[in-house]
């Protein structure tokens, strides 16, 4: 499907869903000269939030960052050094993991970096019906909810929750990275530091058991005071099975809306901002587009089948290895982009969890 526009003429774009993907496109599409781009986000500007945790790579965000203008250094808020996963009721199972460029960072405050200058409205999520009539193309942003496109019908989703808390300066659990498995991986719980006694700790579990009941022990254990909490589900279904991208007409998504998720982590700040750069460059030509983000996340569908076998039970080391070890040469060819040393030992010791 190709967008073709006369010489002199811009396109309209509407982007809805102010989050990692639509604020990066809004600054992007803002400095294009054939475009003129709008943003629509549901929040209130004083209710904008960038819900779930804020881990990412610096070594990937520095240059995201940069084709924004903004330094990826001025948002971080903790620099890591090591993670700590514990598969077990012991030290004995725990996994201590070195880190090479993962920092949790002010998602909120680059996201409005991101856009400042660019025209938003705030406070509305617009019927298709309107955008249609006034735009040549909406861009759907909205991730878990994908608004504007077809709804899906075999998805796999993980229900989560977070806190956002505040510990006495002697008194926070951990000085790092922390991740708690949840049998058959199902989900994991987090804590990842803010900086000045500040700390993000929730759950996510596709069963749902562990959402409330870890949490809250951990809350009981470790007094502190809440300062928010929030919950959504993430999508992990990759780009291959949350076709279509588009509805045939004007709508097309980005990011988590197209499942750029990486399910093995749960994480997609990066995913998402790269699914805008593939968009930026085959928005004229939507079948390339689509073309280009099934090629990017192909291993996707592969982290997805293994966590789909660990949960259901039927991961078999001897008859799936070959697998796992796809997945281990992927992320340790890509240690710079998830941050971390990737070792086959704690890739073994995971999938016995």
């Amino acid at each position: 499907m190709e967008h073709n526009y006369r010489e002199g003429s811009f396109m309209k774009i509407a982007v809805v869903g102010i989050g990692v993907a639509g604020a990066y496109l809004m600054n992007r599409l803002s400095d294009a000269r054939d475009v003129r781009v709008t943003g629509f986000e549901r929040m209130p500007e004083a209710d904008h939030d960038a819900v779930c945790a804020w881990a990412t790579s610096k070594n990937v965000m520095t240059g995201l960052a940069k084709k924004c203008g903004l330094n990826f250094e001025d948002y971080i808020l903790h620099y890591g050094k090591h993670m700590m996963i514990d598969i077990g009721d012991s030290k004995k199972n725990a996994i201590d993991v070195p880190l090479k460029g993962m920092v949790n960072y002010d998602k909120l405050g680059l996201i409005k970096d991101m856009i400042r200058g660019t025209k938003i409205e705030f406070g509305r999520t617009p019927r298709k019906e309107s955008l249609e009539g006034e735009f040549d193309m909406i861009v759907d942003s909205t991730g878990f909810h994908r608004n504007y496109l077809p709804k899906l019908r075999n998805q796999m989703c993980i229900p989560c929750v977070q806190y956002k808390v505040k510990y006495k300066a002697d008194q926070t659990p951990y000085d790092d990275f922390y991740l708690k498995a949840f049998p058959s991986m199902t989900g994991y719980f987090w804590y990842f530091p803010l900086g000045n006694g500040y700390a993000h700790i929730g759950a996510g579990d596709f069963e749902r058991k562990q959402n409330n009941t870890f949490v809250e022990q951990f809350l009981r254990k470790y007094q502190c005071d809440i300062i928010k909490k929030t919950g959504r589900p993430v999508r992990i279904s990759p780009p291959l099975y949350c076709e279509p991208f588009t509805d045939g007409g004007k709508s097309v998504g980005v990011g988590e809306s197209i499942g750029t998720v990486y399910s093995l982590l749960g994480e997609g700040i990066i995913p998402a901002t790269w699914c805008a750069e593939l968009f930026i460059k085959h928005m004229h030509d939507l079948d390339a587009y689509r073309e280009s983000v099934i090629k990017k996340f192909e291993i996707y569908v592969l982290v997805y089948k293994f966590i789909q076998l660990k949960i259901t039970g039927k991961f078999n080391i001897m008859k799936h290895w070959s697998e796992l070890l796809r997945i281990y040469k992927h992320m340790k060819n890509e240690e710079d982009r998830y941050g971390m040393v990737v070792r086959i030992v704690d890739m073994m010791k995971i999938s016995k969890i």
